[in-house]
């Protein structure tokens, strides 16, 4: 089974899996499918995370996520004004030096079980012979336009000055072109190669900070993965540079502490949910980076101690500011996760991103991709909001060389017995972390379906701005009105992010693609 934001890719997916390859194959495939066929997220120009369990037990992290340029400086977004330039949004000097290939080359190289030309070959074949173009993919192209036609990007997806039309094949020979020198030479024609020519001269050419040391340079890290158990459940997370782990443990240890779960859609049990997560946010915005940079508290953190002591802190009838527990606290959208499992009982979660839709526009024409623009997910001023109004501190302040917090929260759960259960996460910037804890919460407290779990509505809360943000319609206006009057300030927006996940269900697993994505499917057989 493959659930990913495009039917598209998960097919490749499952096609792997048909001819043998196990789920690392094919969560590779799938990744590179996705580079192709969804372009506003899927990429070989940004980076991500992989959490792996593989059926003997073994269990693995890969941090792949993009790094500052070796030029890069603290506050080189700030103007002369004293205020947040734009140009860590759109343009080249908002790109970190990607690291999605070298991280799923990597990743093949440990644990795959295919030929490396193989599990690419469906990528290579999309790119050249094309797709045909759904609604999705035309609104999708069409609504970034403004970005794209920046750039190089707007012959190819702007051809006659219209996005590819709905029915028409679209094919990127280009991209093609470098996945079929990827196959065949592995990373390095992407970090020493002519690939890496291509994107320097465009860097240089557009005034970008990505130069060829920069790319020879860049090295994908395996980490030791988060370990953490609720209510008997066991789960494998993603530690730092990536937030999503730690604070989704955060969150689940904080919960299990505060007591029994209410019942679903109550006022007590989204006061729970927002209480926890705005204490673990407010840990998360100061204390948590690069762990090759600083110190990183880990073990505090996902300590079931530390989390007792937090819990006791939370009032069961009356918000707490975020001011009063944080004194001095001074990600895009466009991620996308898919989830793996095959019939060995192999499992792989994956978040990769470019952040914002299509990253940063740069089209590097001659290799057919976009690049980031992750230089946003860094503190560009201490006490300023990014663009996912997260304010953070100074552990994620820009350094050369440095991976930029995220917020992506693959993660693998276990049932008590330590079989599979749920593999999860979703895009969305910090609000993966919340769609990620309670697909987890909705399945073992509240024992949902997986397709009951997935589809419920769900909160928010990033502990700044202070507030909680309900899926609209997704509450009765009774609890509304009593979370309003336990001092919570409370407001209605529509999805929040958008998860993958597989569960193991009698007889075999089952696959949701989150409803409030656009053209995403679950594909097993």
């Amino acid at each position: 089974m493959v659930a990913s934001d495009s039917r598209i890719a998960s097919e490749v997916g499952a096609e792997i899996m048909k001819q043998r390859g196990n789920a690392v194959d094919a969560a590779v495939a799938t990744g590179f499918a996705l580079a192709v066929a969804y372009p506003e997220a899927g990429n070989l120009g940004g980076g991500g995370y992989m959490v792996i369990r593989m059926a003997d037990g073994r269990v693995a992290a890969l941090d792949y996520r993009e790094v500052a340029p070796l030029a890069a400086t603290r506050d080189m977004y700030v103007g002369a004004d004293g205020k947040l330039t734009g140009e860590s949004v759109i343009g080249p000097k908002a790109s970190g030096v990607p690291g999605a290939v070298a991280g799923m080359i990597e990743a093949h190289r440990r644990f795959g079980s295919l030929p490396l030309a193989r599990v690419l070959a469906p990528a290579i074949r999309l790119a050249a012979e094309g797709f045909i173009v759904d609604s999705t993919f035309f609104r999708s192209v069409s609504g970034a336009r403004y970005r794209i036609e920046k750039f190089a990007g707007k012959p190819v997806f702007f051809e006659r000055d219209s996005a590819p039309a709905i029915g028409s094949r679209f094919t990127q020979a280009a991209l093609a072109r470098t996945i079929r020198l990827i196959a065949d030479s592995g990373a390095a024609v992407f970090y020493r190669g002519s690939i890496a020519d291509s994107i320097a001269a465009e860097m240089q050419r557009a005034g970008g900070l990505i130069t060829k040391e920069d790319l020879a340079r860049y090295r994908p890290v395996w980490r030791q993965p988060i370990r953490s158990s609720y209510r008997g459940y066991s789960f494998i997370a993603m530690p730092p540079s990536s937030s999503g782990g730690t604070t989704v443990t955060e969150i689940l240890n904080i919960l299990e502490a505060y007591g029994p779960p209410a019942s679903f859609g109550t006022a007590a049990e989204i006061h729970a949910l927002a209480s926890a997560s705005q204490r673990a946010f407010i840990d998360r915005n100061s204390k948590l980076g690069d762990p090759a940079f600083v110190s990183v508290p880990i073990s505090q953190l996902t300590s079931k101690t530390y989390a007792r002591a937090v819990a006791r802190s939370i009032s069961r009838d009356r918000a707490d500011p975020t001011t009063k527990l944080a004194a001095g606290v001074s990600e895009g959208t466009e991620t996308t996760h898919y989830s793996v499992v095959d019939g060995f009982g192999n499992a792989v979660a994956t978040t990769t991103t470019l952040n914002d839709l299509y990253g940063s526009g740069v089209y590097i024409s001659g290799a057919g991709f976009f690049l980031n623009d992750e230089m946003d997910d860094f503190t560009g001023k201490p006490g300023v909001p990014n663009m996912f109004g997260l304010i953070q501190g100074a552990a994620n302040a820009i350094a050369p060389g440095k991976r930029m917090l995220s917020a992506m929260s693959p993660t693998i759960v276990l049932d008590p017995r330590g079989q599979l259960l749920l593999v999860t996460g979703a895009r969305g910037g910090p609000r993966i972390i919340s769609a990620t804890y309670q697909v987890i919460l909705n399945v073992i407290d509240q024992r949902m379906s997986l397709a009951d779990a997935m589809n419920a509505p769900r909160i928010h809360h990033q502990s700044l701005p202070d507030s909680i943000q309900l899926e609209t319609g997704g509450f009765e206006p009774g609890v509304v009105a009593r979370l309003r009057d336990m001092g919570h300030f409370v407001y209605e927006q529509r999805g929040v992010a958008s998860a993958a996940s597989i569960m193991r269900v009698k007889g075999g697993y089952e696959g949701v693609d989150d409803p409030r994505s656009r053209g995403g499917a679950a594909v097993g057989f």
